[in-house]
């Protein structure tokens, strides 16, 4: 065995060992990406259901969004019936009322006024 050979034996023993300490991280590395993959596949499989959920959450809400919606329509129109009601009382016996109340107070000071003078002359 000559010189040469021992160095050529010697520098693939190098080479296998440098491919040896080389192998080992990207094993590793390799082992991280399955891992990686997997957590990618379980988040995967666990977020569609929530995200089903969450659209039907949504649907769910719009429909009842749109029944709310008719609901305040029609009590807007209640209101305005109302407001139209009442304005339509006040000018159709708002005024009369007022009109008698006056009159019964015109007539409840009359009275009195004929009182305190009948009383004023009976006191002399």
């Amino acid at each position: 065995m000559s010189v040469g050979d021992v160095a050529g034996l010697v520098a693939a023993i190098a080479f296998v060992l440098l491919v040896g300490f080389l192998a080992v991280p990207l094993i590793k590395l390799g082992r991280a990406l399955d891992e990686t993959s997997r957590s990618i596949r379980e988040l995967t499989e666990h977020s569609v259901p929530i995200l089903d959920e969450a659209a039907t959450t949504v649907a769910s809400t719009n429909e009842q969004l749109v029944k709310v919606d008719a609901i305040t329509t029609s009590a807007a129109q209640v209101s305005e019936n109302v407001s139209a009601l009442a304005g339509l009382y006040a000018s159709t016996l708002g005024r009369p009322l007022v009109k008698v109340a006056s009159f019964s107070y015109g007539v409840r000071e009359g009275f009195a006024k004929a009182w305190r003078s009948a009383s004023a002359k009976d006191a002399r």
